[in-house]
């Protein structure tokens, strides 16, 4: 079999279980079956480039290749250009986006050390698998090196419609960078549609297939494959006696009404404020039918170096006080704010105790928490799924 060898800007730790965002799920369930090497950042930040050392670890039938970032590289590349400038981008939030020649910079020198790391270690019949928004132009960066090996590459984030990615800086550069991977994978058929358009509208290509597109002289796929989970291990998660323990524990709190469980990572790109602003709504217009449901809200920090993340933060956190305090009692608090990551199997008792399901992002990749939700949920006794249009997994379900 050959070798799988998988790329992502960073590397989650197999040994360690928990909270694990949808990218780093769905490439661990990959190795788990098949093995292979998982190549990028190890989350460590150093303060030169002379001490940006590749490390080499193994687990179980998987080899771990990290290195660190210096902290000009996570300024420029990771909060710079990855976070600020294709971030917002993808998520059609033109509004939201800060480029600087520093920040494109960094990310043109990040994935050229990504590229001359990694080539000298690939074998001719490794099949090479990059991830996602921080790596576009690693393709070109191997193509470069001698690298002829099949590459695919994946965006686990929307990919925007041509009017939105041509006010982009260097989006010329980014979509020729595509032009060199074999296999371009999209959560949607809308993000499908919006690369080929692109490709064909902006770039003069043609497509020669329903999933083929040639463009300057290359040929290459763009297909949709919809991001899954692990269902079994999720259902074992949400069946276990823990989990019956969890349950009624959250029943019996929520009595007589009912649970409303939201889980993202605290991004402007998850609507949580406006669902905190549909909560209240709700319960203004219905005092005597809503008393005493809860909404539990998980949201996981996440870029807190950001400004717009900082903002957020503080925009629930009063958010929460005030819905609390206008409409809470003593024996019931409306809302339940959770900022921090929670482990997987308490999610899923989480998910299979509450009543519905709430999931509504202004703009999202797949959501597995969507699927997540609906998996955990017991068969005799389910809840509801509220799922806004403007997710991936809108498509999928």
């Amino acid at each position: 079999m050959r070798r799988l060898v998988i790329v992502s800007n960073r590397v989650a730790d197999p040994s360690r279980g928990g909270a694990s965002g949808g990218l780093a799920v769905s490439i661990l369930d990959a190795l788990r079956r098949r093995g292979g090497m998982w190549f990028g950042w190890n989350g460590e930040i150093v303060a030169d480039e002379a001490e940006i050392v590749p490390a080499c670890v193994k687990h179980d039938n998987c080899t771990l290749m990290t290195m660190p970032l210096t902290e000009r590289d996570y300024r420029e590349y990771y909060l710079g250009f990855s976070n600020e400038v294709l971030w917002p981008v993808h998520h059609y939030r033109l509004d939201l986006a800060h480029f600087t020649l520093e920040a494109a910079e960094g990310y043109r020198r990040v994935n050229a050390r990504f590229a001359e790391k990694l080539s000298p270690i690939i074998h001719r019949s490794d099949l090479i698998w990059v991830h996602d928004y921080h790596l576009i132009p690693l393709g070109a960066g191997l193509r470069a090196r001698g690298v002829g090996n099949e590459i695919g590459f994946f965006f686990h984030i929307p990919f925007p419609p041509p009017e939105v990615l041509s006010a982009t800086p260097e989006h010329e550069w980014l979509m020729s960078s595509l032009l060199e991977y074999d296999l371009v994978g999209f959560q949607t058929t809308s993000d499908q549609a919006n690369f080929c358009r692109f490709a064909c509208d902006f770039m003069g290509g043609e497509m020669t297939a329903p999933d083929t597109l040639r463009v300057a002289g290359k040929s290459l796929k763009a297909s949709v494959f919809p991001v899954g989970i692990d269902v079994e291990s999720l259902v074992a998660m949400a069946q276990s006696p823990e989990a019956d323990e969890r349950v009624q524990r959250t029943r019996r709190q929520a009595e007589p009404g009912l649970t409303v469980i939201g889980v993202d990572r605290l991004d402007y790109s998850k609507g949580l404020p406006e669902k905190f602003r549909a909560f209240r709504r709700l319960l203004e217009m219905c005092p005597d039918k809503c008393k005493p449901a809860s909404l539990i809200q998980i949201a996981s920090p996440t870029r807190d170096d950001l400004e717009a993340y900082i903002d957020i933060r503080h925009e629930l956190e009063t958010l929460s006080g005030a819905i609390n305090g206008q409409f809470g009692d003593f024996d019931w608090t409306p809302v339940r704010y959770i900022h921090r990551a929670v482990e997987r199997d308490r999610l899923a008792a989480l998910y299979r105790g509450s009543k519905i399901g709430l999931v509504t992002p202004l703009r999202d990749w797949m959501n597995l928490v969507a699927k997540e939700y609906v998996a955990a949920l017991d068969e005799a006794d389910p809840g509801v799924l509220i799922l806004s249009r403007f997710a991936g997994a809108a498509e999928d379900l």
